[in-house]
């Protein structure tokens, strides 16, 4: 009786894959008195519950994602990740013996080291394979078709084949129709593999009353495989035509939270007329979470249809749907949804009678009746309405956890149920669950009934143990993750105390010109230094924005510029970690500068938060690989700027006179093609003369020149006693070029001019001088150092002006902090420069006004003068005191 019944009993002990079953896929089917287990390995145990006993293992190729068997063609189904559908000849009332010829048998001796009992293990031969496709994610059988679930690029497709007898070709008689459906949402795997869903599909077959779909064909775990619904529920879900055809559907639950289905028989005609993929194909609902069980119960006690008149289905984070027939106010028959929230995640679920839905959390396996709170409803009576889910729903915990996978058994006429499930730690059992409240309690205890009382007080000892072992494990991960905030946090502190002076955590960026692939390129060196006392672990990484001239202007920086990423592991006290990056030129062989380099260190609150926030890993199912997304904010980081470095044309100043014979480069950059050149020599090439881009430019376009002068004290403080021994107008073009990789070549043979090379091959002439200022100072003449810009490119020009000016101006802001006092200048004469400045920008407007109505032949003399305006605002009087 229920009442002597064990409440759980333990049937046999199976090995499972790191991190419980519920990191593979588990499944448990019953076949009179064997069970076909799999825990998620690539193992399928068969296991006798006569004799309890493992009787054979059948070894597949890869991981088992699903299995379902069918009793009229005796063959086990098997789906192995990334292979495809495997069909196993199972003998009479027990396993087959050997699948494999010729490779014999052996024993699993590596699952007997771990105290499961030793069993044969039978190889599967890779002709068993009925249907190989690596896209395979769900199938079902429907009598002898083959229904399968492949996933996209884009969009899941259903597919349907005819199933091969045991015994004949392995593989399948022929596709005969397929449709796509509306999306698929998949992670992009590697190159050739498709990548796992982070949530297996839900795929089973509803029939009609009275349709021999489902003939013979034995349930899978969690009732997966089919069911048949009432009449009019049937009719009101699917269609007229799925009724009057009386053609089993096709359901899919899809990870992304879509009920789909698909009437079968038209997808068997879609081949010879397609007509509309879209047709093909309905949404019933969308549960806004992964769908993890569709299943269907009676929820009315009527005895006139004895078929489920209720559609369940499940999500993962707990959201149940029910759907059923009810009446309008106008007397029609239409389709009743009900929407509850259960408290989840729910890992697995089946249905049994009286309208009870058992499902399993990662801490207690529960039971809800959906036929609770709601008067007995016919559907040949209008005037009666539906009885209401009870809302909210009262699940009722059943004292056992760790429960992956669930199917009912049988019904005991008590009101309870016997379900076959298996644990998170692999172990196999029965448990008995007598619901009724009037059970008859005995008078008198006899010593059997204390020693079933002991034994099921074992029994539940050893499911409280595992549950414990679980929430350590739990509260292990969640102290890991608050070491490492820990951490973050302490790192986070001492960068944002340092804004001053040296920084604990610091990141330098150097650039050089390198040979790749023929070409010459300009590329950055990022160094990682950690002087401070913590180490830079998981979650932490380097992110460098890289902002080029043309790209400023954009409202939105952010998506303009180019970012990369780079994990920070293991960066303990005083360790170094170098990054090179690439900063141009681009594919057009242009390099727009200046180039902005920004560093900032990013910790990763949900890479390192995110699976403690989780369930433990014991219960953790595949879609919960990152953190709940309502507890975490939509900035799932830390951003910590490190530096901001900005490369200008300076930096990028080659001088092959300079560089040693052995280190010069094979070829620098070419000139670039110049419209003026080419124009220029067209005209005078045939006339002898020399038409070489330096001769035009030389007689036709002299060269632009831009000066500034500079107070020699200002310089000698901004240069230092560190150029002590040489003349202030080397050290000042020292001290212009420091971030140069040349400078090493110019300290051995000190300069006070040099030429260097561009990046676009125009040549930059650079001339440090001694002049005398005298109408600048009241107290008389100012020795002062002139920086003059020289070259044929006004682009370089510019680009090599604007370098300098930035420097020089960084200098004044550092000397004026130190409080340096100026000399006394002579204001008149600087509001007469500044007025003639005044005018010559006023002169520049109305040029550029004039060359937008002029002729050709007047444009040209605006032009020049516009030109010599240019020039001498490039060259103006001011002095830098």
């Amino acid at each position: 009786m229920a009442s002597l019944a064990p409440r759980v009993d333990y049937l046999a002990a199976f090995r499972c894959p790191l991190g419980g079953p519920a990191a593979g896929k588990p499944h448990v089917l019953c076949r009179g008195a064997e069970l076909f287990v799999s825990t998620g390995r690539e193992l399928v145990y068969v296991y006798d519950q006569e004799g309890r006993l493992l009787t054979a293992a059948y070894r597949l190729p890869g991981q088992v994602w699903h299995l379902e068997l069918s009793r009229p063609r005796g063959t086990l189904y098997v789906l192995c990740a990334r292979k495809g559908i495997y069909g196993l000849a199972l003998a009479p009332g027990r396993a087959s013996r050997s699948v494999s010829q010729g490779d014999g048998e052996d024993r699993d001796s590596e699952d007997s080291a771990d105290g499961e009992p030793p069993c044969t293990v039978i190889p599967v031969d890779p002709e068993a394979c009925v249907l190989p496709d690596a896209t395979l994610c769900a199938f079902t059988v429907v009598d002898n078709m083959l229904v399968t679930l492949a996933q996209g690029p884009a969009r899941w497709k259903v597919q349907l084949f005819e199933c091969p007898c045991p015994g004949d070709d392995a593989r399948p008689g022929g596709q005969v129709g397929e449709v796509e459906l509306s999306t698929s949402s998949p992670l992009a795997g590697t190159l050739g593999e498709p990548a796992a869903p982070r949530s297996l599909p839900v795929l089973c077959c509803v029939s009609p009353p009275g349709s021999s779909a489902l003939h013979g064909h034995v349930r899978g775990s969690g009732g997966f495989a089919g069911f048949t619904l009432e009449q009019a529920l049937f009719g009101l879900l699917f269609g007229v035509d799925a009724s009057l055809l009386e053609s089993p559907v096709i359901v899919c639950g899809l990870p992304d939270g879509q009920l789909c289905c698909v009437v079968l028989k038209n997808l068997v005609t879609s081949r010879l007329s397609p007509g509309d993929p879209k047709a093909l194909v309905k949404i019933l609902h969308h549960l806004e979470e992964p769908v993890v069980f569709i299943g269907a119960l009676k929820t009315e006690s009527s005895a006139e249809d004895t078929h489920p008149d209720c559609l369940v289905a499940l999500g993962h984070h707990g959201r149940i749907l029910a759907i059923r027939a009810s009446w309008d106010e106008a007397g029609n028959l239409v389709p009743d949804l009900r929407e509850c929230r259960l408290p989840g995640p729910v890992l697995c679920a089946a249905c049994g009678a009286g309208g009870r839905v058992y499902y399993s959390t990662p801490s207690e396996l529960c039971v809800v009746d959906l036929a609770a709170g709601g008067a007995p409803w016919k559907p040949e009576q209008p005037d009666g309405g539906p009885g209401d889910l009870p809302s909210p729903l009262c699940p009722i915990s059943l004292g056992i956890c760790s429960v992956v996978t669930l199917s009912v058994l049988s019904e005991m006429p008590e009101g309870g149920a016997r379900l076959l499930a298996l644990s998170t730690g692999g172990r196999l059992m029965i448990c008995s669950l007598a619901l009724s409240s009037d059970a008859p309690c005995p008078g008198r205890a006899t010593v059997a009934d204390s020693g079933q009382k002991i034994k099921e007080l074992l029994c539940d000892i050893g499911t409280v143990s595992e549950r414990v072992s679980s929430l350590k494990k739990a509260v292990d991960q969640r102290n890991k993750a608050l070491t490492c905030l820990n951490e973050a946090m302490n790192v986070s502190c001492i960068l944002l105390a340092s804004r001053e002076g040296p920084r604990p955590i610091s990141c330098t960026t150097s650039t050089a010109w390198s040979r790749l692939q023929l070409r010459d390129v300009l590329t950055a060196t990022l160094r990682l230094q950690n002087d401070s006392g913590f180490r830079l672990d998981r979650g932490w990484a380097l992110c460098v924005q890289v902002l080029t001239s043309s790209q400023a202007p954009d409202p939105d920086v952010a998506d303009s510029a180019t970012t990369y990423t780079i994990p920070v592991d293991q960066l303990g006290p005083g360790d170094r970690r170098e990054v090179t990056l690439p900063l141009g030129p681009g594919e057009d062989g242009a390099l727009d500068l200046p180039v902005t380099v920004s560093c900032a260190l990013h910790y990763s609150l949900r890479e390192v938060v995110g699976e403690a926030l989780a369930p433990s890993e014991s219960f953790k199912d595949s879609c919960l690989d990152e953190g709940p997304p309502a507890v975490l904010p939509e900035q799932d980081g830390i951003c910590l700027p490190l530096s901001e470095h900005t490369v200008d044309l300076l930096q990028c100043l080659r001088f092959p006179a300079l560089a040693a014979p052995h280190t010069q480069a094979a070829s620098l950059l070419g000139p670039a093609c110049d419209p003026v050149d080419t124009f220029l020599g067209t005209l005078l090439g045939p006339r002898g003369e020399p038409a070489g881009p330096a001769s035009l430019r030389a007689k036709f376009l002299p060269p632009s020149v831009a000066t500034i002068k500079v107070s020699a004290e200002l310089l000698r403080a901004a240069v230092g006693p560190s150029h002590s021994g040489t003349s202030l107008c080397c050290a000042t073009l020292q001290w212009l070029l420091a971030e140069n990789t040349a400078l090493e070549a110019m300290r051995t043979q000190p300069l006070s001019s040099v030429q260097g090379v561009a990046p676009d091959g125009t040549e930059v002439h650079l001339t440090i001088q001694e002049v005398t200022v005298t109408q600048v100072c009241a107290a008389g003449p100012l020795q002062a150092i002139e920086i003059q810009v020289e070259s044929s490119s006004l682009a370089t020009l510019c680009g090599a002006h604007h370098a300098v000016i930035g420097r020089l101006q960084r200098m004044v802001v550092q000397q004026a902090a130190q409080s340096c006092s100026p000399p006394d200048v002579r204001v008149q004469y600087l509001r007469q420069i500044h007025a003639n400045h005044e005018a010559l920008l006023q002169e520049v407007q109305t040029l550029r006004d004039r060359l937008c109505t002029e002729d050709e032949a007047s444009s040209c003399t605006t032009a020049e003068r516009l030109l010599q305006v240019y020039r001498q605002l490039r060259s103006p009087s001011l002095l830098l005191v």
